[in-house]
């Protein structure tokens, strides 16, 4: 590279001539502040505020901090790291390779290993101990910890380490799988535990939020960010989740997403991520709902939630179409669990249930949340729509089965080529089909260019009833399709008619779109 000597003589005067007035200086720096004044708004000075806590700088859109450092130092002693001993199955494959992940047979690196493998002792088909890692908070002085269900779940031993490096064994008190909230209780006798608290305030979208947990095992680590959304549903239940873009990552379950004031808003729980990595998409329950399971952890140890005994799914708009409903409010009943409650009375596949003790429902998720509001054994008005006609159903609520409950109740027995051209289907009996049960008709191919096709029908799923009526050959398709047609109140040119299939253990209820002849 060459070195212009011309350029250096030119620039040199320069800095001296900057260090040599420092009046210049302090008019650069008065004009920067004036400009700075303006694109913040003159309505408001730009000032330094300085609190018990932390630094801030006051805007016309509120505090900007300086640095978290105070809060960190405020909160932190709080905030633990958790380890968990417990036992785990090995996998069902032979790719246990000490030091060396699970592989799965699709995995490109599976032959490889695989030949690595031969001649090496098999791994034994027993289980072993495992090592998870998860954070928590202390919520009292004497102790009490909240931390995710899945950091806990079926613990034999758990350990908790505070920021200070002391390690304190733990007893689980109680969880709830539901929302994934746990009560861990520190056994340390008349040791006093530094604490924080929930907020009580709704974090708005934009707000500050500070997550301190235990990342891949590092220990206390603090990352910023801001509240990025609310009422997100992230597929595991009813209940709406806080969404943050400060980085969290695994081991950081369990732990407290803190606002300014150094107030709990929200317990991280999830993060949304296709490498395994932070993406800026995290999950937090919100501290209301954890202040509220953990209330009920705290006196009983379980939560205990009103149950309907029913599997249920939104109303489309094809759906509200094909059985006469004006709009498409409501949650459909889709199964109805045998032995739970809605089985002893009048409540069926196929039912939109619309009201709840007069409160209308407005999808399947809002009716999962009111059901879970009530007790189990309390009586419940139900407003539900069958086709068309509205009826009022009284029932007494159960109690919400834990997951390995559920799972059992509502394992599918086994339930469920003539073309129907019309539907874009060719359907044969079930009982063909070896596995496929004694009900229902299989689908044997799906037209590509057909509504069917559109809605997600495929080879292998079983219908089970076409307009309420119970098929078991293509006869009885024709049949559920011919009534469809005969009640429907619409002039259109096309009829939805409206299926009950199953697509291996799950059922749903399609509307498809047929021509009038």
């Amino acid at each position: 590279m060459r070195f212009d000597r011309s350029s250096a003589a030119t620039e040199r005067p320069r800095w001296r001539q900057l260090t040599r007035k420092p009046a210049l200086l302090a008019a650069a720096a008065l004009i920067a502040t004036g400009a700075l004044g303006l694109m913040l708004g003159n309505n408001v000075p730009l000032a330094v505020a300085e609190t018990a806590t932390q630094q801030t700088i006051e805007t016309p859109y509120g505090r900007a901090p300086l640095s978290f450092a105070d809060l960190v130092a405020k909160v932190s002693p709080a905030v633990v790291s958790i380890n968990v001993k417990g036992d785990v199955k090995v996998a069902d494959n032979d790719m246990q390779i000490p030091g060396m992940p699970d592989l799965p047979e699709d995995n490109p690196l599976y032959d490889f290993f695989k030949q690595f493998r031969k001649g090496m002792p098999q791994a034994p088909a027993k289980p072993s101990p495992s090592l998870a890692q998860g954070s928590g908070f202390f919520i009292t002085p004497d102790g009490f910890v909240v931390t995710n269900n899945h950091v806990v779940e079926d613990a034999e031993d758990i350990t908790v380490t505070l920021d200070s490096g002391d390690k304190y064994p733990a007893k689980l008190i109680g969880s709830d799988p539901r929302t994934d909230v746990a009560l861990v209780k520190v056994n340390a006798p008349g040791k006093t535990f530094p604490f924080v608290e929930f907020s009580s305030k709704t974090p708005r979208v934009g707000d500050w939020v500070l997550a301190v947990g235990n990342p891949f095992g590092l220990g206390g680590t603090v990352t910023a960010g801001i509240i990025s959304a609310h009422n997100r549903d992230i597929g595991s239940g009813p209940y709406d989740y806080l969404q943050i873009d400060a980085a969290v990552n695994r081991g950081n379950s369990g732990g407290p997403s803190f606002d300014l004031d150094g107030n709990v808003i929200g317990m991280n729980t999830a993060i949304f991520s296709p490498s395994g990595g932070n993406v800026g998409i995290a999950f937090a329950v919100p501290a209301a709902l954890v202040k509220e399971v953990v209330s009920e952890l705290q006196s009983h140890g379980t939560v205990d939630r009103g149950w309907l005994g029913v599997v249920i799914q939104n109303v489309t708009d094809d759906i509200a179409d094909s059985i006469g409903m004006a709009e498409a409010k409501g949650a459909m009943i889709t199964k109805v669990t045998e032995d739970g409650p809605a089985a002893k009375e009048d409540l069926k596949p196929g039912d939109v249930i619309v009201e709840v003790n007069g409160d209308k429902i407005a999808d399947s998720r809002d009716l999962a949340r009111k059901i879970a509001e009530l007790n189990p054994a309390t009586d419940v008005n139900l407003a539900i729509v069958r086709y068309g006609e509205k009826r009022d159903v009284t029932m007494k609520l159960g109690t919400f089965p834990s997951n390995k409950q559920l799972a059992a109740l509502e394992e599918d027995k086994p339930d469920a080529g003539q073309q129907m051209k019309d539907l874009g289907l060719s359907l044969a009996p079930a009982t063909k089909f070896p596995g496929a049960g004694e009900n229902g008709v299989v689908i044997t191919e799906v037209d590509p260019e057909s509504d069917a096709a559109d809605k997600g029908l495929k080879p292998g799923d079983v219908i089970l009833a076409v307009a309420g009526v119970n098929v078991s050959n293509p006869a009885d398709v024709a049949a559920g399709v011919k009534k469809a047609i005969d009640g429907a109140k619409s002039d259109k040119d096309t009829v939805k008619v409206l299926m009950q299939v199953k697509t291996g253990d799950q059922t749903r209820f399609v509307a498809l779109s047929l021509k009038k002849a």
